[in-house]
């Protein structure tokens, strides 16, 4: 992958090992709402290649809204939440499952879900590619999860550095010249 001198990208998990992760959550998904509808809600932008794979797992009826948040500038979290796109349709009623790439500090989730719960979902749960728990300043409850993964800046699979490298088809850890 071409980047500007003196950044480098270490494999964390590789192609495979996401394909092998995600199959086995849609696989869960499918049993859990076994003979219902779902509507996944997908936080973009770093979601949008998790959830692309992950739909193509679910056997059920599966509708897809998206919403965008902001929290992060660069690599490190502002601490402010802002919904900067909503969903496109009302969700009262409906099972959804939230898809999110990463569940970092847990504010941004924390918001998010609060949010998507004044909306009267049926039932509302989340699924997350990557948790890296050593960040975590409110504990979020993660109903299907990927990964744990270290501190550590990570792109790849869907997940930018200032916009870049989420073409990278494994994840990988962001290394940045000094």
């Amino acid at each position: 992958m071409s980047m500007t001198a003196g950044e480098t990208v270490d494999v964390l998990l590789s192609q495979e090992r996401l394909r092998a992760r995600v199959k086995e959550l849609g696989a869960a998904i499918t049993r859990d709402y076994a003979g219902k509808a779902v509507t996944l809600v997908a936080v973009l932008k770093g979601s949008f290649v998790f959830l692309a794979d992950l739909v193509r797992e679910i056997d059920l009826p599966v509708t897809v809204e998206f919403i965008s948040i902001s929290s992060y500038a660069g690599t490190k979290s502002t601490g402010v939440v802002q919904i900067t796109s909503d969903l496109t349709r009302n969700v009262e009623g409906e099972h959804v499952i939230v898809v999110e790439d990463i569940v970092d500090t847990g504010l941004t989730m924390r918001y998010l879900l609060e949010n998507l719960g004044t909306r009267h979902p049926a039932s509302l749960r989340l699924c997350a590619l990557l948790e890296k728990p050593a960040r975590a300043q409110v504990k979020i409850g993660i109903d299907y999860k990927g990964f744990e993964i270290p501190d550590e800046f990570v792109v790849g699979y869907g997940l930018d550095w200032n916009g870049q490298l989420r073409n990278l088809p494994y994840l990988g850890i962001l290394r940045l010249a000094s």
